[in-house]
């Protein structure tokens, strides 16, 4: 029994949509460049199809008429000049006047009055992502969760902490390098509250492709609020006294508990326990993860650069955990 072709286009049409389809567009300046992808898509069927199609008819000829030189020299030339160079100049005249506005959408060009857009900065490092929110009331820091306004464009600054990464959120636009001492910008803007996948685009090492980001755009008021609540220190559960030493004694040099610590070198965990996942994307946040990420996070995700913890028993570890699931606004 075959295939009906109604279940076989809903198979195809299905590789149109999800968080990392750019054919399923949240954003402006996604929906212009799935329009220019369609629009290649289905002019460069069409030249194919020409093409085959000239091909099968000149195969299929069976009288070849009588020509001069000089009438085969001419039809050459009408073959490479209109083959050759009318028909890829006018495809790329017509790729730059839809690409060059679809372009200009993602670049932090001056709004409409002169108002300046809000301002998110992201370091790539291997393997997560650190997110930055500069404002007058005070900066926010988290890490391997983004979060935006809906209906309102958002500038990113964008950079690499170590390697070459790149930042790209397909349903939301383009994707724009992140370079180690240069600091890139783009525009992005999404319609409608919603959570989005990102990822980085550029080979950086051995989990590259688990380097995930957990996008969310929120209503602005919703924003505000999320903003508001990460200014203050977490809450400090009670119970957990013996955690919090050890956590200083071990973790404070690498990793930043806002009213605790100050360690720049691994992820802010001020809010990890209000985030979706853990090791940027590896595991689902849920009781007892981080505890299992501690005791086996090279064998959940090899090569990252948090050590061992040997000094420290299963015992221990699981209190850690324990606590900083405690920490949310």
């Amino acid at each position: 029994m075959g295939v009906k072709p109604a279940v076989l286009l809903s198979l195809l049409l299905a590789g149109c949509t999800g968080e990392h389809s750019i054919l399923d567009p949240a954003g402006p300046a996604a929906r212009d460049v799935a329009w220019l992808w369609w629009g290649m898509l289905s002019a460069f069927s069409l030249v194919f199809l020409g093409v085959v199609g000239t091909w099968l008819a000149a195969f299929r000829r069976r009288e070849h008429p009588e020509r001069s030189p000089s009438e085969e020299r001419r039809l050459a030339l009408r073959w490479i000049l209109g083959g050759g160079i009318l028909l890829p100049g006018v495809t790329i005249l017509l790729l730059l006047a839809f690409g060059v506005p679809a372009g200009q959408r993602l670049l932090p060009l001056p709004l409409p009055g002169g108002e300046s857009p809000r301002t998110i900065e992201v370091v790539g490092h291997q393997w997560w992502w650190e997110v930055r929110y500069p404002d007058e009331a005070g900066e926010v820091v988290t890490a391997n969760q983004l979060a935006m306004p809906a209906g309102e464009p958002v500038d990113f600054h964008v950079t690499g902490g170590d390697v070459i990464h790149a930042f790209w959120v397909p349903r939301l636009g383009g994707k724009i390098d992140m370079l180690p001492g240069r600091v890139n910008r783009i525009r992005l803007e999404a319609d409608d509250p919603g959570v989005f996948g990102a990822q980085c685009a550029e080979f950086c090492g051995a989990q590259h492709a688990r380097m995930h980001l957990h996008v969310e755009a929120m209503a602005p008021e919703e924003f505000e609020a999320w903003l508001a609540a990460r200014r203050s220190p977490p809450a400090q559960a009670e119970g957990h006294d013996v955690a919090r030493e050890t956590f200083v004694e071990h973790c404070a040099r690498c990793h930043r508990v806002e009213g605790l610590s100050d360690g720049r070198e691994g992820p802010d965990l001020s809010d990890i326990g209000s985030r979706a996942t853990l090791g940027a994307g590896v595991m689902a946040m849920e009781e007892g993860a981080i505890a299992r990420w501690l005791a086996e996070h090279q064998r959940l995700k090899p090569g990252n650069h948090m050590p061992a913890h040997d000094q420290l028993d299963t015992e221990a570890l699981e209190a850690i955990g324990a606590w900083l699931e405690t920490l949310r606004p």
